[in-house]
């Protein structure tokens, strides 16, 4: 039950831990698994069993290999920013000048639903990238080898 609430709080956090078979590791590894549990228990600190679940972690996301292309996929799935990506084109745009062309006026619903979900996926990039807030801040494509 444990091991399903763990996988769950982290297919929460990135949809990526719901596909991969960590709970797999874990169970070839369940030696080291009750260890590690026992470990902190006697010491009230949840230290060594954080790092064997970060190192089943790391060995999951080593040994997957992830066929075809995620973020065509995910845009594909994604309707707010395959909208994001047709309005932006091949330009530079504001945020401002985006939402009026997505004929949006409230700017937290925007960020939420277009916005951020295209720049975390990569579809898009920030034209000043160190300075997110600058007022000047444009976006556009993202360009293969950018």
């Amino acid at each position: 039950m444990g091991r399903m609430w763990h996988s769950l709080l982290l297919g929460k956090w990135n949809e990526i831990f719901y596909w991969l078979p960590i709970e797999e590791l874990i169970r070839s590894r369940q030696q080291e698994y009750y260890g590690a549990l026992g470990k902190s228990d006697r010491q009230s600190d949840s230290s060594a069993f954080v790092e064997f679940l970060l190192g089943i972690i790391l060995d999951t996301l080593t040994g997957t290999t992830v066929v075809g292309n995620a973020d065509e996929k995910a845009k594909e799935t994604n309707p707010s920013v395959q909208k994001l990506l047709d309005v932006l084109g091949d330009e530079e745009l504001s945020a401002a000048q985006i939402m009026e062309r997505l004929d949006l006026s409230h700017r937290p619903t925007f960020r939420k639903n277009y916005l951020n979900p295209a720049l975390a996926l990569g579809a898009i990039e920030m034209t000043i990238p160190d300075k997110p807030r600058n007022r000047n801040q444009k976006y556009r494509k993202k360009q293969l080898g950018r």
